[in-house]
């Protein structure tokens, strides 16, 4: 067994499979953010990235980055069992790495290379009905056994890692926590508080599935703006709704439904912008591992409303309302009371500057690379 050290090469597999030019979602930027820092920093080890299809150039980072394609492509149940019970075997018997890392959480069953499964959060064992029946079957039974599989686990919160002990009856010294970090271009480099000069707006960020909550958030600030009688409006930043969903049906109800307006994907700069300048950030979701946004909304010098659930109260210290989710009333509330304190918005967005300086990709690099380290060594 190779004792690792700042001279040893150390060769690694990684399952880059997320890493999609212009396609990046949560999971993608942190093996971003992550793999890019570490194969920088450490020159004299190998890393193979594994693709399931063909890969952009801006994803081999260094010298050192070997990409790897190998199929089939794998964005379905069948496809992943495929992938990562038959093709990741092939690669790891070809390139005998020291230790296999899957930002993702999936493992292979079928080998004995020392493995890090990186579990963001394991919602899907709580509210399974929120996804398709395949996927449901698919997470549930292989998860588990991901779980016990895996030399270590990585997670992003130390919520997500009393989840993934209790569920999967872990040893908790088998889980390292690596919070997330986030995206420096949404500082706010001045500390400044910005002074609405347009309509004030409140913030949702995130896709729209049930877990998030969108809904209720809708039908506080319909609430709040019968209240009120406030020019607010609510602005939502994700993928576009689809004609027909249970979302669409609470905007069409809502009495002051022309106040909200839904933008769709949105590049970084034009969401610095849009960040910016809100009013607050609405993000009232039911479950998170973690809950970037929340970072991100500290990060660019406004108050933040969160959810006193799962994280998300861990992420956000003292430096966010905490709302219960399950209550349109309490999530009104707090948009009232925010509108109406000028003081409080003040000292939350004070709180939030200082408490996004605990965070950033530098410390989860380093911090993963402690977990691949205590998983090749194990």
């Amino acid at each position: 067994m190779r004792l690792l050290n700042n001279f040893a090469t150390v060769r690694v597999v990684v399952n880059t499979r997320l890493l999609l030019k212009n396609k990046l979602e949560g999971i993608g930027w942190f093996t971003y953010e992550t793999l890019k820092r570490i194969t920088e920093q450490r020159p004299n080890d190998e890393f193979i990235f594994v693709f399931d299809r063909p890969y952009h150039p801006d994803f081999v980072f260094t010298d050192n980055v070997v990409p790897f394609q190998i199929g089939p492509p794998s964005r379905h149940p069948l496809l992943w069992m495929w992938w990562f019970g038959l093709s990741i075997p092939k690669v790891l018997n070809h390139f005998k790495p020291d230790v296999f890392v899957s930002p993702d959480g999936y493992l292979t069953l079928n080998t004995f290379v020392p493995q890090l499964s990186v579990m963001h959060d394991i919602n899907f064992e709580h509210t399974p009905e929120q996804l398709p029946w395949a996927y449901q079957k698919y997470y549930r039974h292989y998860f588990q056994k991901f779980a016990q599989k895996a030399t270590r686990i990585a997670t992003v919160s130390e919520f997500s890692k009393q989840d993934i002990q209790n569920v999967y009856k872990v040893d908790e010294n088998k889980i390292d926590v690596v919070y997330n970090g986030f995206n420096t271009l949404y500082t706010n480099d001045n500390n400044q508080n910005y002074a609405p000069k347009s309509t004030p707006y409140f913030l949702f960020i995130g896709s729209l599935n049930p877990r998030k909550n969108l809904e209720r958030m809708l039908l506080a600030f319909d609430q709040f703006k019968k209240e009120t009688g406030m020019s607010h409006q609510f602005k939502v930043v994700g993928e576009k709704m689809w004609r027909g969903t249970s979302i669409e049906i609470t905007v069409s109800q809502m009495q002051f439904k022309d106040d909200v307006l839904f933008l769709g994907r949105v590049a970084p700069d034009d969401l610095k912008l849009i960040l910016s300048n809100a009013f607050a950030l609405s993000f009232c979701s039911l479950f998170e591992g973690f809950g970037i946004p929340i970072l991100e909304g500290f990060a660019s010098g406004i108050p933040v409303i969160t959810s006193n659930v799962s994280s998300m109260p861990e992420v956000a210290g003292d430096a966010a309302l905490l709302v219960d989710p399950t209550s349109v009333d309490s999530i009104k509330n707090h948009y009232v009371e925010l509108a109406k304190n000028a003081t409080l918005r003040q000292n939350l967005i004070d709180k939030g500057l200082t408490r996004s300086k605990d965070f950033s990709w530098n410390k989860t690099a380093a911090l993963l690379w402690e977990s691949i380290e205590k998983t090749a060594n194990a």
